[in-house]
């Protein structure tokens, strides 16, 4: 492209106009991010304002278009559209890049939109077939970083930190890794990442804002054994299927099974047709807790989540029985709990797993375990008053089921029309596993019938939704050119209309983002157990998820387990000690979310000091008010820490509680500042021990000293005088 000196004062000219198309370079700013596109190759930067320099990311958009990528900064042309916008996020300027002329092929076009009221950014990427020819796309790359440097935080990378959300709560396990040592140096995100540099203290995030149809999957590769210690070698965001994630986890029975159920996306671009990549938020700045929690808010407004008022108090059956609960013990928790823990506030009954015949048939009883069907033990929650909840896998059908028994076209299948086995079934041994479709008409009668027998006739009113991760299948459904994620926003859209606004939808081993606006609460974490190493392995996610909780859904943390319970059915290394078990709790108090027990009652109640964890005021008065403490130390944690370890729950009238574990397994001593717990350096405060009946704890230097045991934790509350006595006055 030829331009003149003349050209470039037309484009300032015009500059800020609306509507209007220019061929120098486009600059957008809100006042906390600069972005700059260059109109000779279609390439876009992103910094941090008010300075420009250095920028954060360098990166052009892409698309794999008939197993061929494409990359914006080939095409030959690049137009510049400027112009103000106004969405359900608010207002602002956006410039739109379409890039053209590229053989035929079609036209790779790109929105960054800069709101005015807030801190971040959003990009769009579309394909639009112009020409008269078919395509299929594979994947859709709003950001594919270049330049010499990848990503820049200012600092040298190797003091990076990466917090890469997974596909589902537990799939992989949520880590967090300095640059470089996630496994193969492969950072791999999906739905968002955030990168923080712990000499500069400044990050940059990237979040998936929709998942109606395509996964948001990040890729952030670095070479660990360069000479100056590990680098940025790619950084790539891609909307696609659900291949990856089933082909590259280790734990993916997709994986290991035939080549043939490993189906790519191939989505259909006809002539005169256009296909969008999910919305992608971006932001940068030196609070990454703010970061995270915009995000949050975004979803929350964008999605219209379902956040139910009162968290949900109660009593599970997994960890207490696992597969093998029987109407007997359900019936005995029962009693225990109406009788002498409700008045606590614990009323939910929970039933997982074993109490339906088959996956797929949960409206038909396990007779062998309830023999008396489930009638008995609905009527006897009635008449005490509490509430019951269910397990479901909604989209897994097992080989006993009458699904596949007689309705196997009700499945998803492969190429060769065969269905696909996705698992097998813990509660039958070798018991293959396979995937209903959704979209399919008597398939979802079939549904229908499920759920409103579960709900109109049984009366359950809480319903977990598992295995919605290991069904979010690529392949051939009834309706033509269905995604796995379209697919179970389908259902789920399904199940949410038989039951009604009043029952609590749980999603449980899912996709994220997806399920927003449809259930009600929402899985965060790996499952929990007898042990402290379960609970250890679980912080990671409760930690870094802390803002979903009451933006996404109500955050679900699994149930805490605090009596001396040994299950045979699982390896468990041995009884919990009190200051394992009090691990357990606090954790789960921290979420701000469920709260439910997972020991088996009656043995419970024996145990005066585990009891005692349960009806604890200061743990009951966090979850009542529902707010999930603040992980202070999310990516600033140190190596001997091991583990983000300092959470904060502010909003307590006069009072603020701090939680700080000891992950590793040696007694340790943590000093805290008050300005470390971002609270006023010269307040009055009154130290608590929360778990030690209130006993006092002396402050030290403007501060806290405190002694922790190996693998324990201490629950601080600090009492501010001043506030509480402007409390009472406001009263």
């Amino acid at each position: 492209m030829i331009r003149t000196q003349r050209h470039f004062w037309i484009s300032w000219i015009v500059w800020g106009l609306p509507g209007v198309a220019f061929g120098a370079s486009a600059r957008l700013t809100n006042g906390a991010l600069i972005v700059s596109i260059d109109d000779r190759s279609g390439v876009y930067t992103i910094a941090e304002a008010p300075r420009e320099s250095p920028v954060i990311v360098r990166a052009e958009v892409a698309a794999e278009i008939d197993h061929r990528w494409v990359k914006g900064s080939q095409y030959p042309r690049h137009e510049v559209v400027e112009s103000g916008f106004t969405d359900a996020l608010g207002s602002g300027r956006q410039a739109t890049v379409t890039s053209s002329g590229l053989g035929g092929k079609p036209d790779l076009v790109y929105t960054i939109r800069l709101y005015e009221d807030r801190t971040f950014g959003e990009l769009r990427l579309q394909l639009r077939n112009r020409s008269d020819q078919a395509y299929t796309v594979q994947s859709l790359r709003p950001l594919q970083a270049t330049g010499k440097e990848i990503l820049s935080l200012g600092g040298t990378p190797a003091s990076d930190r990466v917090l890469s959300d997974s596909f589902s709560e537990d799939w992989p396990p949520l880590q967090i890794y300095d640059l470089g040592k996630a496994p193969h140096g492969m950072h791999r995100a999906v739905g968002s990442q955030l990168v923080f540099n712990r000499e500069t203290r400044q990050s940059v995030f990237f979040g998936a804002l929709t998942a109606d149809r395509l996964l948001t999957i990040f890729h952030l590769q670095t070479q660990t054994a360069a000479p100056g210690g590990p680098a940025v070698t790619g950084f790539t965001v891609d909307s696609t299927g659900t291949t990856e994630i089933q082909a590259t986890d280790e734990e993916s029975d997709l994986r290991h099974g035939p080549r043939d159920n490993l189906i790519e996306l191939s989505l259909a671009l006809p002539a005169g047709g256009s296909l969008d990549a999910e919305r992608l938020m971006f932001a940068a700045g030196a609070q990454y807790h703010t970061l995270l929690e915009t995000y949050g808010a975004a979803i929350r407004q964008l999605h219209h989540s379902r956040i139910p008022a009162e968290n949900m108090l109660g009593w599970w059956s997994w960890t207490a029985f696992y597969t093998k609960v029987t109407d007997r013990a359900a019936l005995k928790n029962a009693d225990v709990l109406a009788g002498t823990l409700k008045p606590f506030g614990y009323d939910w009954l929970h039933i997982d797993l074993g109490y339906s015949y088959a996956r797929g048939d949960y409206a038909i009883p396990n007779l062998e375990q309830f023999p008396h069907g489930m009638q008995p033990l609905t009527e006897r929650v009635k008449r005490f008053g509490l509430r019951l909840g269910v397990w479901t896998a909604p989209f897994e059908v097992s080989e006993r089921s009458s699904v596949y028994k007689e309705h196997r076209d009700w499945l998803v299948h492969n190429a060769k029309g065969e269905p696909i086995q996705v698992t097998t079934a813990e509660e039958h041994p070798g018991e293959r596993v396979f995937v209903l479709d959704p979209t399919h008409p008597q398939a979802q009668r079939h549904l229908e019938a499920t759920y409103r027998t579960l709900t109109h006739d049984w009366g359950v009113s809480y319903i977990k939704l598992d295995f919605m991760d290991n069904t979010a299948i690529e392949g051939y459904y009834f309706r033509p050119g269905t995604t796995a994620l379209e697919a179970q926003r389908i259902g789920l859209q399904l199940i949410r209309r038989v039951v009604g606004d009043q029952v609590l939808l749980d999603k449980d081993g899912s996709p994220m983002l997806t399920p927003v606006g449809l259930v009600d609460d929402g899985r965060i974490s790996q499952d929990t157990g007898h042990t402290f190493e379960r609970s250890k392995e679980a912080a990671p996610a409760i930690a870094a998820r802390y803002y979903m909780h009451r933006n996404f859904f109500i955050n679900d943390p699994d149930a805490f387990t605090v009596s001396r319970q040994v299950v045979e059915e699982r390896t468990i290394r041995a009884p919990l000690s009190l200051d394992e078990a009090e691990v357990s709790i606090v954790l789960s108090a921290v979420s701000g979310g469920l709260f439910e027990i997972g020991d088996n009652l009656p043995d419970l109640v024996k145990d005066a000091d585990r009891l005692a964890l349960v009806e604890n005021p200061t743990l009951l008065r966090m979850v009542k008010l529902g707010h999930a403490a603040v992980p202070l130390d999310l990516l600033s944690y140190g190596a001997e820490d091991e583990l983000p370890s300092v959470f904060l729950l502010r909003d307590l009238p006069g009072e603020a509680i701090v939680a700080v574990f000891n992950w590793t397994d040696k007694p340790r001593v943590r000093r805290l500042s008050f300005a470390d717990l971002q609270l006023p350096a010269n307040g009055k405060y009154e130290l608590r021990d929360a778990l030690r009946a209130g006993v006092p704890v002396a402050a030290v230097a403007e501060g806290l000293e405190l002694k922790l045991a190996a693998r324990s934790v201490r629950l601080i509350r600090i009492l501010d005088s001043e506030r509480q006595q402007s409390a009472d006055a406001s009263k």
